[in-house]
């Protein structure tokens, strides 16, 4: 383990840390655009976060240190995710040998489970409401996840989405299987739905169409301003780990220096430049669906994921 790798950590933790608010200012700008408006500034996110850790926290009567404990537990898990997955480096950096495609999966899964039971101890309808909401969409979006990352898995002969990236960026073949393209796919939907971009029709009153913010509705102060930054790094991740180890693996400068990981950081900004029009495309693009048609989509995703495996087995990678 030598200085560069570990300096590559620390900057990829401070990558995600850093351009996650900067990421959802770009994506809700662009999506202003759409809508001939001109929209808040891309740096709104960081006033935002300034503003809410600048506030008094206050705990609804009767929560327990739960609500306090669960938005540090989930920014921790967020942080442990950033420093084991190919964010701007393609080469394994010290901890990433510690979790694999599934180990990522599951730490999604713990942050998502103590953001829950956060709302639970709220005591608050809302708050449950969303909770409830949450875990019917999980009840599919979780084994989507685990399919898509087994799937991936299968093409390489390994969980290691390090191991992946390289091996996709070196065989044309390996990247245009029927089971790469099919699980790029999956997780394409599964995007939409996990980063909030499916557009979501509302019965009326906001609180009708509630789904992530539900389950925080009863949070204020610095622990908002904690869940806000946990929403805006798991976008950041799950983007950063589409573009580059299943949409656009290509380009990143595997040299342990520090140049090559700062070139990779401004490869990364245009290839999740290039991801938010997209979704921002298909955000406007497509029509609203009624919140309980979501969990058609999801099963969509989650076949699809499946039929990748059952490509991989019946035809193979090239």
């Amino acid at each position: 383990m030598d200085w560069a790798t570990q300096a590559a950590s620390v900057l990829q933790a401070a990558v995600v840390l850093l351009l996650a608010p900067l990421l959802a200012g770009i994506a809700a700008r662009a999506k202003a655009w759409t809508e001939s408006r001109r929209g808040p500034s891309i740096f709104q996110p960081y006033r935002d976060l300034a503003k809410y850790l600048k506030k008094e926290t206050l705990l609804p009567r009767g929560a327990s240190r739960v609500f306090v404990v669960a938005p540090f537990v989930a920014f921790g898990t967020y942080l442990l995710i950033a420093i084991v997955v190919p964010i701007i480096t393609p080469y394994p950096i010290p901890f990433a040998p510690t979790v694999d495609f599934l180990g990522g999966g599951l730490l999604f899964g713990l942050a998502g489970i103590v953001t829950l039971l956060a709302a639970i101890d709220s005591g608050s309808n809302y708050s449950a409401l969303g909770a409830s909401r949450t875990v019917s969409f999980a009840a599919l979006a979780e084994p989507t996840l685990i399919v898509v990352f087994f799937a991936v898995a299968v093409i390489s002969g390994t969980n290691s989405p390090y191991v992946t990236n390289n091996l996709l960026t070196a065989s044309t073949a390996a990247y245009l299987s029927p089971t790469h393209l099919l699980v790029t796919a999956a997780f394409f939907l599964l995007l939409l739905a996990e980063t909030g971009k499916l557009p979501v029709e509302s019965a009326g009153l906001m609180e009708f169409g509630m789904i992530e913010d539900g389950r925080i509705f009863e949070h204020s102060g610095r622990l908002l301003g904690l869940f806000r930054w946990n929403g805006w790094m798991k976008q950041f991740l799950l983007c950063s780990v589409f573009v580059n180890v299943f949409a656009l693996p290509w380009g990143m400068i595997a040299t342990p220096t520090l140049w090559g990981a700062a070139a990779n950081i401004v490869l990364l900004l245009a290839k999740l430049g290039l991801l938010v029009a997209i979704l921002v495309v298909v955000e406007a693009t497509v029509a609203k669906v009624r919140l309980f048609k979501i969990r058609d989509f999801l099963a969509l995703s989650f076949s699809l994921a499946v039929l990748a495996v059952f490509a991989f087995a019946v035809l193979g990678v090239p």
